[in-house]
C-alpha cells in the first residue's frame, strides 16, 4: 500500500493519472485497482475519474484483488468481422453495443461477441476489456480494432499514442459550420455536472478535430471528421462547442424534435476508415466501413427536403 500527500504540481489531474505518477504503476494497473476500490482518496474510496487537489491524502492499495466483470459469450445482432489474422480484428460496430463490459451497463459488447465467436484476444489491459486498444461510444457505429496477440497490443497502443492511426468519421451537424473547413482545437475535460459528460475545459486535455462539409441538407451538414486526438466524446463535444451538435446527439444540445421527426434515436456519427501500420508487418493498412442505415435513412430525409 503506498500512502501520500498530493503533490501542487498534480492538484486537478484524475486520481488515477496521479496514482500512476506518484506510485510508478503502469494506467492499466491503476484501473484494475480503482476497479477493486484500491483508489482511496482522504479515507474514501473513489472513482478513477475524481479529481485531486494538492494536500489530499491519497492511498493505493494493492492488496485488494482486482473486481472482475464477468465476460458473457454472447452473439451481436449486426456486428461484422471486417478482418482478423493472428494479431488483430477489426469490426464493424453497430449502435447500442459497448466496446466492452463496464459497471451499469448490461447492453452487448464487442469483447462479448469476439468471445462467442472463438476468437481470444490480448490478455493486456484492465480486466473485462482485455485486447480494447480503442473504444467508441455505445451510440456511434463504425470501425474498431481490438488486439489479438500482446505484441498487436503494445504495437496498436503506441501507434494511437504516436498519432500513426488515421480516424475517419461522417457526422451530421445541425446547421451549416462557417467556416465549412476548419480545425477545432480546444481542451476537453470532465462537465462540472455528471462525471460521464465531458466538455470544453482549460484543465482539460488537447483534442483537436479536423472536419471539412461533404454536402449540405435541409438544416445540417454532412461532415468527414478526421481526428487528431481521441479524448472520450470528442467529436460530439467539439461540434456542439461550435453550435453544431451532432444530430440526435440530446446529451449535447441537438434538437429533440428534429431527431424525433427523423426517427434517429442516438447521434448521427460513423467510424467510416480505420487505417494504422499493421503491426507485424509495418505495411499500412486500411478499413471502409459505409454509414449504417438509420443513418443513412435520416440523411436522405434532409437531403430530398
Amino acid at each position: 500500500m503506498t500512502v501520500a500527500l498530493v503533490p501542487d504540481g498534480l492538484a486537478g489531474e484524475r486520481i488515477d493519472l496521479a496514482a500512476s505518477r506518484m506510485t510508478g504503476l503502469s494506467r492499466s494497473r491503476v484501473d484494475q485497482l480503482a476497479a477493486a476500490g484500491g483508489l482511496v482518496l482522504n479515507g474514501q474510496p473513489v472513482a478513477k475519474s475524481h479529481r485531486v487537489q494538492a494536500g489530499d491524502l491519497l492511498e493505493v492499495v494493492e492488496d485488494k484483488p482486482a473486481r472482475r466483470l464477468e465476460v458473457q459469450a454472447r452473439s451481436v445482432a449486426g456486428l461484422g468481422l471486417v478482418y482478423q489474422d493472428a494479431d488483430l480484428v477489426v469490426v464493424d460496430k453497430p449502435a447500442g453495443v459497448a466496446a466492452h463490459p463496464s459497471l451499469g451497463w448490461d447492453g452487448p459488447s464487442v469483447v462479448e461477441h469476439l468471445a462467442a465467436a472463438g476468437i481470444g484476444v490480448s490478455t493486456s489491459g484492465a480486466p473485462e476489456r482485455e485486447g480494447i486498444v480503442q473504444r467508441l461510444d455505445v451510440g456511434t457505429s463504425g470501425l474498431m480494432v481490438v488486439a489479438r496477440s500482446e505484441f498487436a497490443y503494445s504495437a496498436l497502443k503506441a501507434a494511437f499514442r504516436q498519432r500513426r492511426v488515421r480516424k475517419i468519421y461522417q457526422a451530421v451537424a445541425q446547421g451549416y459550420p462557417d467556416p465549412s473547413t476548419g480545425t477545432i482545437d480546444a481542451a476537453i475535460g470532465h462537465h462540472r455536472g455528471p462525471e460521464w459528460k465531458m466538455a470544453v475545459s482549460r484543465s482539460g486535455r488537447p483534442a483537436v478535430t479536423h472536419y471539412r462539409t461533404l454536402a449540405a441538407g435541409r438544416g445540417a451538414s454532412l461532415l468527414e471528421i478526421e481526428l487528431e486526438t481521441g479524448r472520450t466524446h470528442q467529436i460530439r463535444v467539439h461540434l456542439s462547442a461550435i453550435h453544431h451538435p451532432c444530430l440526435g446527439d440530446l446529451v449535447y444540445g441537438a434538437d429533440p424534435a428534429l431527431a424525433a421527426r427523423l426517427e434517429l434515436r442516438r447521434q448521427w456519427l460513423h467510424a467510416v476508415e480505420l487505417a494504422f501500420p499493421h503491426p507485424r508487418s509495418h505495411e499500412q493498412v486500411t478499413f471502409h466501413s459505409e454509414p449504417a442505415p438509420d443513418l443513412a435513412a435520416a440523411w436522405a430525409v434532409l437531403r430530398a427536403d
